[in-house]
């Protein structure tokens, strides 16, 4: 368990770095966007480590558990109980309905600015609101986050980002939508 505490912790440096090294390039598009991207990629990552630490919480109420004995069972089990469904919950805003509101601005702003193809831009806005409707609506009241039709509406953002990610490594952004924007700036600095 704690390697996979170790894992999240790990993803929440990547997931803050990510953001802060884009919005030098996503603010010459939308200063203003590209600061709410970001602010909603450091909320996503508090977030996920409040669940962390319910993990490790819950790694000390086993211990402890362990040692007590059979007579006080059922607080660690009330308390045990409690844990996981904060890590429920936690997994639940951010990773669902905080995401999904920073993953609408990168790609309106990817979107706008022409710096990857659009499709891959109009594939993120229509996969970040599944993912919302499925967290937000579903996973709110109850639906299993393991259910067909999770799986359904979390697919389309999954494999974009995947396909975002190859797409950047191998083709980067467009270059030419890159120096028009560097242009105007110029222009306007004159």
């Amino acid at each position: 368990m704690i390697i996979g505490v170790l894992f999240e912790l790990i993803n929440d440096a990547a997931v803050v770095g990510i953001a802060v090294m884009l919005f030098p390039i996503l603010k010459k598009h939308s200063e203003s966007i590209a600061l709410g991207y970001v602010g909603f990629r450091i909320i996503e990552a508090v977030i996920i480590i409040v669940g962390a630490i319910s993990l490790l919480l819950l790694l000390t109420l086993s211990q402890e558990f362990v040692i007590a004995g059979a007579p006080d069972a059922s607080y660690f089990q009330t308390l045990g109980t409690l844990l996981l469904a904060a890590r429920d919950w936690v997994f639940l805003l951010g990773p669902g309905i905080v995401f999904s509101l920073g993953a609408l601005m990168f790609y309106y702003l990817l979107y706008q600015s022409k710096l990857i193809p659009r499709f891959l831009s109009v594939w993120g806005l229509i996969g970040a609101p599944l993912l919302l409707a499925d967290a937000g609506l579903l996973g709110m009241f109850g639906h299993s986050p393991f259910s067909t039709i999770s799986i359904f509406l979390n697919l389309p953002i999954a494999v974009n980002e995947m396909v975002l990610a190859v797409w950047l490594i191998v083709k980067g952004f467009n270059s030419s939508a890159i120096a028009s924007e560097s242009a105007k700036t110029d222009i306007n600095e004159v």
